[in-house]
């Protein structure tokens, strides 16, 4: 099992490399396999990904982050957040807005309501995410097809072995009623990222477990 200090400096060193986290300042702190993640950032999914980055690095079985959003002198009121997230769902194509409720507390956003695909619950989330001043999104649209359809196991797999940055990856697929489960290994968090992607656009899928593991790269010794 390796030692706090490794996977602190791993954590550490993700953080640096990921271009959405430039310029940022994350601080890293490894206890009993749990990473403790503080410092500012300038939007909720920098916040985020630096949350899915600590998470996916072995070893670390628990993320705390006290990571915050750097405030402004003109931050925005909680009104001034909802005026613009009704704003911008309006405007997005893919999302039926006026099947979407939203909430907004002390800068969180909670969004409720019922679609009927996945990529629309997304591209709500997405859409609001880089809006200045918010601190979290909270998710909770729930998903509600039609009906209880087949789910073409033998398209998935073909679409993930088609995928150029999932090559030479064995990655497995269980199907069990409209509920995906993912199983295997891959090299990065954006191919496991990727993987689940691929899933959702398949259709009448209602869940994805997405048990991917990202494979631990040896370190290179530095003469």
């Amino acid at each position: 099992m390796k030692s706090n200090q490794e996977i602190q400096k791993k954590v550490h060193h993700a953080l640096q490399i990921n271009p959405v986290l430039e310029q940022t300042s994350i601080e890293v702190h490894v206890q009993n396999q749990i990473a403790t993640l503080s410092g500012l950032v300038d939007t909720y999914l920098q916040k985020q990904k630096a949350e899915n980055i600590a998470q996916n690095i072995q070893g670390v079985r628990a993320v705390v982050t006290h990571i915050e959003n750097r405030q402004s002198p003109h931050s925005r009121s909680d009104q001034q957040i909802a005026e613009a997230v009704l704003e911008i769902l309006r405007w997005q194509i893919s999302v039926p807005e006026e099947q979407i409720k939203i909430a907004v507390s002390q800068g969180w956003v909670f969004l409720q309501g019922e679609v009927e695909w996945n990529y629309q619950k997304s591209s709500a989330q997405k859409a609001i995410e880089l809006i200045p001043d918010i601190k979290g999104v909270v998710n909770a649209i729930q998903i509600q097809s039609l009906g209880v359809d087949k789910i073409e196991k033998q398209a998935i797999e073909t679409a993930l072995k088609k995928s150029a940055s999932l090559e030479n990856n064995n990655i497995r697929v269980y199907i069990a009623n409209n509920v995906v489960t993912l199983v295997g290994v891959v090299h990065a968090d954006e191919q496991k990222e990727e993987a689940e992607r691929i899933v959702w656009n398949a259709p009448n899928i209602w869940v994805v477990h997405n048990l991917i593991s990202i494979k631990e790269h040896m370190a290179q010794s530095v003469a």
